[in-house]
């Protein structure tokens, strides 16, 4: 049975009118006792609202329509589709939310798709529920959620695939900035590292990801990177 079929009394499942000062939640997994779990995990934080829930890409498509999610966490592998697909899906309709991929597998091309699908980050499905709060939480605000090994992992894979000369668009102290997100770093790190204000990184991190076409920092690291822009 579809999350968002309507009970006998016709209301949703879950109040999409939610606190707007609460991140906004959609969960989209196949395996109903993991989601179930997650859910509950997820609703006894106060700062969290779950606005949905989906098992397949079909229904998050339908879900989608109902609600406005802040953060989706979304299952690499769905019975109608895979994630990244999904996540396209999502970057179309709702841009202003951040994904989350869950993912069992390590697969260093289905970590690139993700990332260019414009994906905020990673939690492996083993570790889910102990770390998807935080994940939740950093991806709202904006942070990469990728451990720093699993970044400088991929960024040499990122680095053979560039097919053109850098011409960087970006100025010194947003190329600076740019290098420290490639780094793993977060904005506070970034902050404390360059002795400016987190306000003042936070303006560079949105003028770089504008200027490179990126909807998340992953995704801005890896255009970086195929462009040469994070050689050192």
């Amino acid at each position: 049975e579809s999350a968002i079929e309507r009970d006998i009394s016709g209301e949703a499942p879950y109040d999409v009118r939610v606190n707007t000062d609460r991140i906004r939640v959609l969960v989209v997994d196949d395996h109903k006792m993991f989601a179930e779990s997650l859910v509950n995990l997820l609703e006894r934080e106060e700062d969290l609202a779950i606005v949905g829930q989906a098992g397949s890409v079909g229904e998050l498509k339908r879900v989608l329509q109902e609600t406005e999610p802040d953060v989706v966490l979304m299952d690499y592998r769905l019975p109608d589709g895979d994630g990244i697909e999904a996540a396209g899906y999502v970057r179309r309709e709702r841009s202003e939310a951040q994904i989350v991929m869950l993912t069992g597998m390590s697969d260093d091309t289905v970590l690139l798709r993700a990332i260019d699908a414009g994906c905020a980050g990673f939690v492996t499905k083993d570790n889910a529920v102990e770390e998807a709060v935080a994940a939740i939480r950093a991806a709202a605000s904006g942070e990469a959620v990728i451990s720093p090994h699993m970044l400088s992992r991929l960024l040499p894979k990122l680095r053979r695939e560039r097919e053109q000369e850098p011409q960087s668009p970006l100025t010194p102290r947003e190329r600076e900035v740019l290098l420290l997100l490639a780094e793993g770093l977060s904005n506070g790190a970034i902050a404390e590292r360059l002795f400016i204000s987190l306000n003042t990184v936070r303006n560079h991190v949105q003028n770089l990801l504008s200027k490179l076409g990126a909807h998340s920092k992953l995704e801005a690291v890896a255009i970086a990177a195929r462009n040469g822009l994070v050689d050192r």
